[in-house]
């Protein structure tokens, strides 16, 4: 209606000033009356006629991890242009912090617009052609995950595996690489599942003598446990942004050495996605010398929060970040075990400070134990994964979360649950 009045003044104007139509709009006025006669079958959805509602917790499970300040702030930021000359020099230092944070000089080195699911699936996406042979340590969930992802591009896959709660030997991965050949060897440094640290000292060495190249998963690590790419001779190293840099998810980190970098410019079939296709991409993020390429729309917001986080590390210097998840975890493990907790994981050298994992106790539902400290403590702990699933209870301490004031936190959070919840089954 106010279309159709709205038209009409605009005409009688033009009458007055001596104009007269050859036609009357009926074209348009068909149209109005067509718009008006259509009824929609869906109203508009009542939640989202209310205010947004996210509630204020303490993340203290294996990931995603809180925010500092500073970080949700870069996010808040209006967007730029994501060919814009400001945020190619963001990107540039994304590609900074990534080097230092990993410890390498590799020009392949970038962030995978997508969550460190996406960071796995674009390493092997870009490594493997079908009826390749690929050789996965198997020790927890994420080489299972790794297992589907590697069958789906058609390799030939084989297994090493250990127990939950265990890591691999180099004497038991240099069998494995005599016994199946692979050319591509899988392992996580940091098992978020079970809490297991990987060693990974001479590793890439040994792989090398055999001919294959070392991929390693650090999402759950980076930042809390030592890593060095370079020096320890990582073909393709990958992470994530929510969990010790604090920054949402949806940018993860991922660098290919020049050994794996002559596979993915040598293969025989093109990557099965144009989106992870590390050759265009390359050209996206200026790694090849040559004129930047348009690939698609960055997440921009998320690029200036994971650029944030990559600042504070290297700020706090990854040493002393080490440290402290170190001095951090020991004191937590202390006080689990003061309550009377089980540590799963049996060696000391083989916890992930990151996340630290107990037996749930007898006698008690470990979901129970986590909702009674959210609901009461608005504190986030995990159960297992996995295998570990209903066997152990998960608690991080990542980045901005990893404090003294926090394991006393979530400490006294535990000793209500345990005590509420024994007395729920008397």
């Amino acid at each position: 209606m106010y279309l159709r009045s709205g038209v009409s003044s605009v005409f009688l104007v033009l009458q007055a000033a001596g104009w007269t139509p050859v036609r009357r709009p009926l074209v348009l006025t068909q149209c109005c009356r067509t718009m008006a006669s259509q009824n929609l079958s869906l109203p508009p959805p009542a939640p989202l006629l209310q205010p947004l509602s996210v509630p204020d917790r303490l993340l203290l499970g294996p990931g995603p991890s809180n925010c500092p300040p500073r970080i949700l702030s870069a996010g808040c930021r209006q967007l730029i242009g994501h060919v814009h000359k400001e945020m190619i020099q963001i990107m540039d230092e994304i590609k900074l912090g990534i080097q230092y944070a990993f410890q390498t000089q590799n020009p392949l080195t970038l962030a995978v617009s997508g969550t460190g699911h996406c960071a796995m699936e674009a390493a092997f996406l870009n490594m493997v052609e079908q009826g390749d042979k690929v050789l996965i340590a198997m020790n927890g969930f994420w080489g299972e995950r790794a297992t589907g992802i590697a069958k789906r591009l058609g390799a030939d896959v084989h297994q090493l595996v250990k127990a939950p709660g265990e890591c691999f030997t180099l004497e038991e991965i240099e069998k494995g690489l005599v016994t199946h050949a692979p050319f591509l060897f899988f392992i996580t440094h940091g098992e978020s599942s079970t809490g297991v640290l990987q060693p990974l000292d001479g590793l890439g060495e040994l792989c090398h003598r055999y001919n294959c190249l070392l991929l390693v998963d650090a999402v759950a690590s980076l930042g809390g446990a030592p890593i060095l790419m370079d020096q320890q001779g990582i073909d393709i190293l990958y992470s994530g942004s929510q969990k010790v840099l604090n920054a949402p998810p949806g940018a993860s980190p991922i660098s290919f050495s020049q050994r794996a970098r002559k596979k993915i410019y040598s293969r025989k079939t093109k990557p099965i996605s144009f989106y992870l296709d590390m050759e265009e991409l390359a050209q996206y993020w200026g790694c090849n010398d040559q004129p930047r390429k348009y690939h698609h729309t960055a997440p921009i917001n998320t690029f200036f929060c994971l650029r944030e986080g990559l600042a504070i590390l290297a700020e706090k210097g990854l040493e002393n970040s080490w440290k402290l998840h170190k001095e951090n975890s020991l004191d937590l493990c202390a006080g689990l075990q003061k309550l009377g907790l089980q540590l799963f994981v049996k060696e000391p050298d083989a916890r992930l400070p990151t996340v630290n994992t107990v037996f749930v106790p007898e006698g008690y539902d470990w979901k129970e134990i986590t909702d009674y400290i959210m609901k009461r403590h608005g504190i986030e702990i995990s159960g297992g994964l996995g295998a570990s699933a209903g066997k152990v209870l998960r608690i991080g301490l990542m980045g901005y979360n990893s404090t003294k004031y926090n394991v006393d936190r979530v400490l006294h959070a535990l000793e209500d649950a345990l005590q509420h919840c024994l007395k729920n089954k008397l």
